[in-house]
């Protein structure tokens, strides 16, 4: 493979501290290179560096003769004078632009739904994010360097940019550098790591599971010649004392031994000790929302929502911007009151919601840590039966990652991801039992997203999760439902027994079906799209299995109900019956999900 870039002994500096020391690196053609680290380190000064956009204090890049760079950096350079149609192809003809294939399909996948001649200016924040992506992706780059692109993207927008990445260049042609905290997205495109740390760039193989694999082979290795170096100390010491001298091996590790690490490791989360304690905490009803809908005004947002929301539920709720997530989410904490249907609460109910804004730290602003955590509750319990342990606030803190320096910083200068921990701390340690989080991984690297998710893994409550994160919503979370536009345009809920997968093949047939619908003039009154039709037997036989399968779901639906309500009836000491109960819900719940995959196949054939 052809070399395109290199850098030779980097050094960077600031005046507080030393970010890079004579880093050495290389770019091939063919490399598609993940950077990951803590906030802070220098990932995004590495890739500023390597794109030319930064001079390094000592050490130099450099670029093979001809190599073309292509940059998105994380601030937004957009011209507010054009169009959408001119910041993504500047003055190219149409009739060039519109013969390239590649262009087309950057058009489609990332602002295909925007005014061509809407004014840059208009636009919200994600919508910008979508339209400089687009500018960058139509131009013909032989390096491209990403910084978190995927910032402001929702789950289709980050799926198409993946698939386009992979099939952009031949697998040995062209190269990219990303840095991104979103693991599904290393994961997806990378076949290499490269973890800044310690004023080092560590390379690893692979995209984020391979790095996170080599990592712990990588910490197991560190901690055995801790143990050695102090036992070597030991030993020494013995030898001084008695004149014996001391003799060790050096043992030799594999990669597979990382793997047997990771065998022994036991399931993520007690689910029976925390379903037990949430029934405990919560009771048998929590938030049952009841043919609920809301309008404002003329508008109708959302219709016919039916949502018995059980103890210890962890949901992940899907949607595009404006779909209706943060309404509904508003019915269940209690905001938002519906103009149709109803609410039901439980009486034992706390609802908190972690939002996209720190209003919990306004009235702390001036105030350090210290004094924050200080007004506190001095302990607060996780976890449940004989995983149960009770931590300080200042534990806690720890465990989301602040030093012991941090404490004395007014929280005003704490960065955003900093701020962010706090806050959901803040709304931990309020104790309630029904926990709401909105878009929750912003500004988060992915150190910090592990510990949030191992600090949720142990809270003993209904947890009900909306983030364009694919990876933070299927490892927090065990079922997702999506609100998505029906024919009328109205937001409806539906559970997605297949997740996310679902979520994008459904939302690519309601994107695709007004396009085929309008190529061959065929729409139904309301500018629905008309289905294959199924004629005589076939078509009587598909009603009727359809009939049959709404009726043994509703059943089905109800016995699982009744069956998560009995719980709270249950010996709660009775961890083996709590069990069995539980793997009887979870097989209802499985063949609940085979039959909607029927009933979506069959509605699709009724149309």
């Amino acid at each position: 493979m052809a070399h395109l870039l290199g850098a030779e002994g980097l050094h960077l500096e600031y005046p507080t501290r030393v970010v890079f020391d004579s880093v050495t690196l290389g770019i091939e053609e063919g490399d598609r290179i993940g950077i990951v680290g803590r906030n802070g380190d220098g990932k995004s000064s590495l890739l500023a560096m390597l794109a030319g956009r930064k001079e390094p204090d000592a050490g130099r890049v450099t670029v093979r003769g001809g190599t073309r760079i292509g940059v998105l950096d994380q601030a937004d350079t957009l011209d507010d004078s054009l169009t959408v149609g001119g910041a993504v192809v500047g003055d190219t003809p149409e009739h060039e632009w519109a013969g390239d294939a590649k262009i087309r399909d950057v058009i489609a996948g990332l602002v295909g739904d925007l005014e061509w001649d809407a004014p840059v200016s208009a636009l919200s924040g994600g919508q910008r994010r979508r339209v400089s992506l687009a500018r960058l992706l139509a131009g013909d780059w032989d390096v491209i360097a990403l910084d978190e692109p995927t910032n402001h993207l929702d789950v289709e927008a980050i799926t198409w940019l993946a698939g386009h990445l992979k099939s952009r260049w031949a697998k040995t042609a062209g190269a990219l550098l990303v840095v991104t905290h979103d693991r599904w997205f290393l994961d997806e495109i990378c076949t290499a790591t490269w973890e800044v740390h310690d004023r080092i760039v560590e390379p690893f193989e692979g995209g984020y599971a391979a790095y996170i694999l080599q990592r712990v082979e990588r910490d197991r290795m560190a901690a055995a010649s801790e143990a050695k170096r102090q036992n070597l100390a030991r030993k020494e010491l013995a030898w001084l004392r008695r004149g014996a001298p001391a003799r060790t091996s050096k043992p030799k590790f594999r990669i597979d031994a990382a793997n047997a690490l990771i065998a022994d490791e036991p399931p993520i989360r007690d689910t029976v000790s925390l379903q037990s304690l949430a029934v405990a905490r919560l009771g048998k009803d929590v938030v049952d929302l009841l043919d609920a809908g809301v309008s404002y005004g003329d508008r109708e947002v959302l219709k016919d929502v039916e949502w018995r929301i059980a103890p210890g539920e962890r949901t992940g709720i899907l949607g595009v911007n404006g779909a209706g997530k943060s309404t509904l989410l508003g019915l269940v904490a209690g905001t938002v009151e519906p103009t149709s249907g109803r609410v039901k609460r439980g009486k034992t109910v706390q609802v908190r919601t972690l939002t996209q804004r720190i209003d919990e730290l306004e009235q702390h602003w001036n105030d350090p840590v210290r004094t924050v955590i200080n007004g506190l509750r001095t302990s607060y319990t996780f976890g449940a039966g004989s995983k149960a342990q009770d931590l300080t606030p200042g534990q806690l803190l720890e465990r989301l990652g602040f030093t012991s320096a941090q404490l004395s910083t007014p929280v005003k200068n704490l960065s955003g991801g900093q701020q962010r921990r706090l806050q959901l701390l803040l709304v931990l340690l309020d104790q309630p039992n029904v926990l709401i989080l909105d878009e929750p991984t912003n500004d988060m690297d992915t150190d910090m997203l592990a510990a949030i998710e191992d600090l949720l893994d142990s809270w003993p409550g209904t947890l009900l999760v909306v983030s364009h994160d694919r990876y933070f919503l299927e490892r927090v979370t065990d079922q997702q439902y999506a609100v998505l536009a029906g024919a009328d345009g109205v937001g409806r809920l539906r559970h997605l027994p297949g997740g996310i997968d679902e979520y994008l093949r459904l939302r690519a047939a309601q994107t695709a079906a007004p396009r085929s619908s309008s190529e061959r003039g065929e729409t139904r009154r309301g500018g629905e799209p008309s289905a294959p039709a199924l004629s005589g037997a076939d078509l009587r036989s598909a009603q009727k299995e359809l009939s049959a399968l709404e009726r043994k779901m509703q059943k089905l639906n109800d016995q699982v109900d009744r069956a998560k309500h009995a719980l709270a009836d249950h010996d709660q000491a009775d961890y083996a019956g709590l069990g069995e109960k539980m793997q009887q819900i979870q097989a209802q719940q499985d063949e609940i999900e085979e039959l909607e995959l029927r009933w979506f196949e069959l509605t699709e054939q009724l149309g």
